[in-house]
């Protein structure tokens, strides 16, 4: 069954939960953090943060984040879900609910005083993509939601195709498809290594 974005944040909320998420400074630098995803639903993902951290301050200025999660016991047994989006600040209303679906954080913070220092954020709109190793041939699949742009991804092979068959030698995935002419590569499968447009003869190979 095709998966919809709702899945995969749903996968990363609650299969990988801790992300790794990148900010930019004042500096234009990127920052990066250990980020806990503690909800998702088909509007985007939430997680929490304390006021007065440089991340909070980073995330109300440039109001833009991307984040890698990451889950497998090495890499080919690894799944990677990435996703770069708009967020927001919705404040404390979701905050009891955060806290009941994810029980350990009255750990951190033991008294409702100590929590009036956090918020809770919204990734609201985004791309994201899929990236399964642990497939033969590697699974890949890319996802909006929000409302964000769709945008192709990619290589393509042209009406240019002689069907020579170079392409097929030196796809490390065996993801083109040479049943007729022009040659079609199936982007499920695609590592987007570029072989296949260096060695084409006839430049029939596009990026996208």
């Amino acid at each position: 069954m095709k998966k919809e974005a709702k899945d995969y944040l749903a996968y990363i909320s609650e299969v990988i939960h801790t992300t790794i998420v990148a900010t930019v400074d004042d500096e234009g630098l990127p920052v990066t953090a250990a980020i806990d995803m503690m909800d998702s639903d088909e509007n985007g993902l939430y997680f929490l943060t304390a006021k007065g951290k440089g991340f909070y301050d980073r995330l109300v200025k440039r109001q833009f984040l991307a984040l890698t999660a990451l889950k497998g016991e090495d890499t080919m047994t690894s799944v990677a879900v990435s996703v770069r989006g708009k967020v927001k600040e919705l404040g404390p209303a979701r905050l009891p609910h955060l806290f009941e679906k994810n029980p350990y954080m009255a750990q951190i913070y033991l008294s409702e005083a100590s929590r009036e220092a956090l918020t809770v954020f919204q990734i609201c709109e985004g791309s994201g993509e899929w990236f399964d190793l642990s497939k033969k041939p590697i699974e890949r699949a890319s996802f909006t939601f929000g409302g964000a742009e769709i945008k192709t991804d990619g290589y393509f092979i042209t009406d240019a195709c002689i069907g020579c068959g170079t392409c097929v030698g030196v796809c490390p995935q065996q993801c083109i498809d040479a049943d007729q002419v022009p040659f079609k590569i199936r982007q499920e499968n695609c590592l987007h290594c570029g072989n296949c447009m260096k060695e084409c003869p006839a430049g029939a190979v596009e990026r996208k």
